[in-house]
């Protein structure tokens, strides 16, 4: 138990000192709520920027009661020890009133920190022995502080290159803490006072403690080593812009103009010929944008070849993350049946969308944007030597791209009129934007495709901002994986941040159905007129695109005088409905078929 110090009032002696019952309380407290944060970041990191705010108002209240005219330690002066004291109290009302609102600060002092930890540590072992300290703890304590130096040094560098992955493990180790220091005050209750401690600078009993910390700190080091070889891998491995997508310097006003093409063998299917393109387009906002895409023809296949305008599903909302750039461009974009459409004879036109692998924002479940790069594609196709294109086109889309097809087949009489648009199949769409964007939060993975929603829409709508739209703790999260494709491998920081938000609150600040974004989402829900037949295929057993909200959807455009066809399949998923054994591909190559023949479609929205 501390002594008291003479001068002290009796209640500041009882503040050092309290009742063995109120540390038993505070410590089954403190074990409940480190257990109740362990598995909530964002919760936890709310409840460090509060614990740290009230802990150093506490530090500096207490410093400046006392009353014993003596410094702690000896020899500091009590104006010193005042100072400290207001700088504790400055600090926790900055922490309590505004950095609890910026926690990227806290990623960056997290880095910082362990840098400046690790420089000042190794400085201290390559220099510090000549010491009297230095030299009682031997070569193998400094060796072990050297160690540990440099993997602080390499963490600390990790922690500022993902400061995401930085936020949920600050996180999770506040929440441990906070467990050990409960268990540790209920002992001390339970345990009486404690024993005295030994006197400063006697050696330790037990010669295994130097290499103990050796040996840990060489397992820590080569912890964070794996870590940073895994992160140079990444990163290494995530896709690159290159320069066929930079834009010219004379680019014509025209949207769909052929800029520049080259030939594509990725993937491309045996008997079929690949080109990669870059065109003119519109932007959402409707300024000038250039956008790249892929175009396929078929070797065997007689001329002219009616055409296929593939519009892919999500791949990320990054420049990087175009299609073209990707390892496997068709099957990121989940493009179903691709050997298929070659073997009918029919052309692929595949759009990468604007902001994708070419400048700008990509307008991610943002209509017009998507339907202009899918419009213009086909027009800049279509000027593609050697590619003889027919007219007759059938807009195929999945997920996002159905909701890309949707708006291409809602925009297409306006804005490229001259196109011969004959359907639209748009499966598994994300057509009711409203809908998903509320659902997300309770969907496995949802985080991570809300990510995507705010950024694409704060980017392109300058009354929607990240700071307002989501909750200070995940801003970051959110910056950070909507910087992500969803094949690069890079993305498992994003599933981490995504699996350790399962069980913690929704990262929207306001819901997504309310507000400024609640006006621009429902502004993007296509809803016609549509002047072709379209086709809405849905997967039963969809998790992501919930049926019961695309039963919906289609019932209000049913109800709005249009004629969509609408076919569910049972057990199928978001991605399984377009896997080759799908019992829609055959529906889908039966039904685009009879476009191309003048077939009538069968509404059934009776």
């Amino acid at each position: 138990m501390t002594s008291p110090t003479p001068g002290q009032p009796s209640w500041a002696i009882r503040l050092q000192s309290p009742p063995r019952w109120l540390l038993v309380v505070v410590g089954l407290l403190a074990v409940v709520v480190g257990v109740a944060l362990v598995t909530r970041p964002l919760t936890s990191l709310q409840a460090l920027g509060l614990y740290l705010g009230v802990a150093l108002l506490a530090l500096g209240g207490l410093t400046l009661i006392r009353t014993d005219g003596e410094s702690d330690p000896p020899g500091e002066p009590d104006a010193w020890e005042t100072l400290r004291a207001v700088g504790a109290i400055v600090l926790g009302l900055l922490i309590l009133l505004w950095l609890r609102h910026h926690f990227d600060l806290l990623a960056l002092a997290v880095g910082a920190a362990l840098v400046i930890s690790g420089v000042r540590r190794l400085w201290s072992a390559t220099r510090g022995q000549r010491t009297e300290a230095a030299e009682r703890r031997g070569t193998v304590e400094r060796v072990a502080s050297g160690v540990l130096a440099l993997a602080e040094l390499v963490i600390g560098l990790l922690a500022l290159r993902w400061p995401d992955l930085t936020l949920l493990a600050v996180a999770v180790i506040f929440a441990v803490r906070l467990v050990v220091l409960g268990v540790l005050l209920i002992r001390r209750g339970l345990a009486g006072p404690r024993q005295t401690r030994a006197p400063a600078g006697t050696a330790p009993t037990s010669s295994a403690r130097p290499w103990l910390r050796l040996t840990g700190s060489v397992l820590t080091l080569l912890l964070a080593a794996g870590a940073a070889f895994l992160g140079y891998e990444a990163r290494t491995l995530s896709p690159v812009v290159d320069d066929f997508s930079a834009t010219p310097a004379d680019v014509p006003d025209t949207p769909g103009t052929l800029l520049r093409h080259e030939p594509f063998t990725r993937d491309v299917p045996t008997g079929a010929t690949g080109w990669r393109i870059l065109y003119t387009t519109t932007a959402a906002g409707g300024s000038p944008a250039t956008a790249s895409g892929i175009v396929l023809t078929p070797d065997n296949a007689d001329a002219p070849r009616p055409v296929i305008a593939w519009a892919h599903g999500t791949t990320g909302g990054a420049t990087h993350c175009a299609p073209t750039l990707l390892t496997h461009p068709f099957e990121a974009g989940a493009m179903p049946a691709l050997d298929r459409v070659v073997e009918q004879g029919w052309a692929l036109v595949a759009t990468d969308y604007t902001g994708l692998g070419t400048p700008g924002a990509h307008p991610y479940l943002i209509g017009t944007g998507e339907a202009h790069s899918v419009l213009d594609g086909i027009r800049a196709a279509q000027q593609l030597p050697d590619a003889d294109l027919a007219p007759q086109t059938v807009v195929w889309g999945h997920s996002q791209g159905g909701h890309a097809a949707l708006w291409t087949s809602q925009l297409a009489a306006d804005y490229a009129p001259e196109l011969d648009l004959r359907g639209t199949v748009a499966m598994a769409p994300a057509a009711d934007v409203t809908a998903l964007a509320a659902s997300l939060p309770t969907v496995s993975g949802g985080e991570l495709f809300a990510s995507y929603v705010i950024t694409a829409y704060a980017a392109h709508y300058p009354e929607i901002t990240l700071d307002q739209q989501v909750i200070p703790p995940a801003r970051t999260l959110v910056r950070e994986m909507s910087g992500r494709c969803l094949s690069e491998p890079s993305i498992l920081a994003s599933l981490l941040s995504v699996l350790s938000l399962a069980r913690d609150q929704s990262v929207y600040a306001t819901p997504p159905t309310e507000g400024a974004l609640g006006q621009r989402l429902h502004e993007n829900i296509p809803t016609g007129p549509f002047p072709m037949p379209v086709l809405i295929a849905q997967g039963e057993a969809d998790t992501l695109i919930q049926p019961a909200h695309q039963q919906a959807y289609v019932d209000r455009l049913c109800s709005a005088g249009q004629s969509p066809e609408y076919r569910t399949y049972p057990g199928r998923d978001h991605l399984s409905v377009v896997e080759p054994d799908s019992d829609l591909i055959e529906d889908l190559l039966a039904w685009t078929v009879d476009r191309f023949d003048g077939v009538a479609a069968t509404p059934n929205c009776s």
